[in-house]
């Protein structure tokens, strides 16, 4: 299983890099085959079908957590507390995906309603059948979301990452093939609809073929659905403040501003979900390990040491990241999106430098889970994302897509800033005064790096691509010098250079 962590990770980064190289021609294109207009409509139909995911109510997060108790009573996989439990999670997200289906129509049936102060009539038709396709896909992913959870559960982050990697890659050239032969935005719906078939597939097959998923429908305990319901609708009011906080803001500004805006937002937030993906992937190996930790000892000192741990790598990475879009972004923004989305430059570092405490803490929401004590931290996000929401639609139709910017960094702040750490210290029992004097050393040099690089950018500004290569070179070095020294312990130190000097040797 530490191979499987450790060459998952690995893949994850490397589908995160892919994903990255193919959206620098990915994302121009889009807006070349579909203009800024057609563009901004696609995100923001995207952003309101997504909302349709909150209906599986948390059930994801919470599978996990079951399976490990039921694997705690000794019956392992074949036993019949692992098939109930199985059968009543297929049942759970058949009945979702039907849901799904209902509420994508309703919303197609009442689309004009919905987007006639934002939209011109063309682009209400495209959201209308948009909506329809986006639909039925997500219908297609929540049937393979318990084959994925089982195979998360056995920790197969190859396979896992393996098959993202897939899609990172497929499902652009599917998208620019059908593009090419003039489908426009209903064309890239089609692709993802296209994937996500391909997904449920390979999903299905390896968690029955190759790990042995097996199924009970008869004598599920109405007690253990339960369990499993209060458990995930705690998890569900969490996905409502990842919903506001991701996917309302579109919706606002196609509602209240234009598409335009839309687009411009799009752009920053998918920017935004760089630092998520590099964050997530490094913690989400981590879940079923934090979760047998709390199913058999339950020791606060070695999940604080975990979380810690955990922290430090992804502060490095998250710091090299936003650093080098500090120095880099602007210029980047400009070449990658055009001049007409230059603001997305300022409007993700608004928001992304205070995702930098949940972004170092997400192995923290597991542990939370784990102890099932994350139901305050639900109720703490719905009350940051109402304030989300008020200052949005207070603000959208004077300054437009920078009040989504404002809403967003307040509630992130309150919520996962300020209250999440008093939390973790006061109530969950880790030690949040050791866990930030670790991070320390590495926010400090990262400070340094980044004002020294902006110093010499005033004397060779970033221009051109050459200057924006040798900047880029430049910080790396500095900042991968920086980090060696400072962020890593003795023992990380050693294993480094040692492995450096036996590729020189070779």
């Amino acid at each position: 299983m530490a191979s499987q962590k450790k060459t998952g990770a690995l893949l994850g980064y490397a589908n995160i890099l892919v994903k990255n190289l193919v959206n620098l021609i990915y994302v121009p294109l889009l807006l070349h085959f579909l203009g800024q207009g057609n563009y901004g409509v696609f995100q923001m139909t995207n952003s309101v079908v997504f909302a349709l995911t909150l209906l599986s109510a948390g059930f994801y997060g919470s599978y996990v957590r079951f399976y490990m108790r039921e694997r705690a009573t000794g019956c392992g996989d074949d036993g019949p507390g692992v098939r109930r439990l199985n059968g009543m999670f297929l049942l759970v997200y058949l009945l979702v995906a039907i849901v799904c289906l209902i509420g994508g129509m309703l919303m197609v049936i009442n689309v004009h309603s919905l987007f006639s102060g934002g939209l011109t009539s063309n682009e209400i038709g495209l959201a209308r059948v948009l909506l329809i396709v986006m639909s039925a896909n997500i219908a297609v992913t929540m049937v393979s979301t318990p084959f994925d959870s089982y195979i998360v559960a056995h920790e197969r982050f190859i396979f896992q990452q393996s098959r993202q990697l897939f899609t990172a890659l497929m499902q652009p050239f599917l998208a620019i093939l059908f593009l090419w032969f003039g489908m426009g935005a209903v064309g890239v719906a089609c692709a993802q609809l296209t994937i996500s078939s391909v997904l449920l597939a390979l999903n299905v097959s390896f968690a029955m073929r190759r790990l042995d998923m097996r199924f009970t429908f008869h004598g599920l305990k109405w007690s253990l659905f339960t369990a499993v319901a209060v458990f995930s609708f705690w998890i569900f009011l969490n996905q409502i403040f990842d919903l506001v906080n991701n996917n309302v803001p579109n919706f606002l500004l196609g509602a209240m501003a234009s598409s335009t805006a839309v687009a411009v937002f799009a752009i920053a937030v998918q920017i935004r979900s760089i630092f998520f993906s590099m964050s997530t992937t490094m913690s989400n190996v981590f879940v079923p390990q934090i979760n047998r930790i709390v199913a058999e000892s339950d020791d606060n000192n070695i999940l604080t040491q975990l979380m810690t741990r955990v922290g430090r790598y992804q502060m490095v990475l998250f710091w090299y990241l936003f650093g080098g879009f500090i120095i880099l972004g602007q210029y980047f923004v400009r070449l990658w999106a055009g001049e007409a989305n230059a603001d997305a430059y300022w409007l993700c570092l608004i928001m992304v430098l205070p995702v930098m405490i949940p972004l170092t803490q997400n192995t923290g929401i597991e542990i939370q889970r784990a102890k099932n004590r994350h139901k305050i931290r639900s109720l703490i996000y719905i009350l940051t994302s109402i304030i989300d929401i008020v200052i949005s639609v207070a603000l959208i139709p004077s300054i437009g897509y920078w009040a989504t910017a404002i809403g967003y960094v307040a509630s992130i702040f309150l919520g996962t800033g300020l209250f999440m750490n008093w939390y973790y210290h006061a109530r969950i029992g880790l030690d949040m005064v050791y866990f930030w004097r670790h991070q320390l050393p590495t926010i400090g040099f990262a400070l340094m790096v980044i004002v020294v690089c902006l110093l010499g950018g005033l004397l060779v500004p970033v221009a051109s691509i050459p200057t924006f290569l040798l900047w880029g070179v430049v910080y790396s070095l500095l900042f991968g010098a920086g980090a060696i020294k400072v962020s890593l312990t003795d023992d990380e130190r050693m294993k480094i250079i040692n492995r450096l000097q036996r590729k020189v040797a070779r």
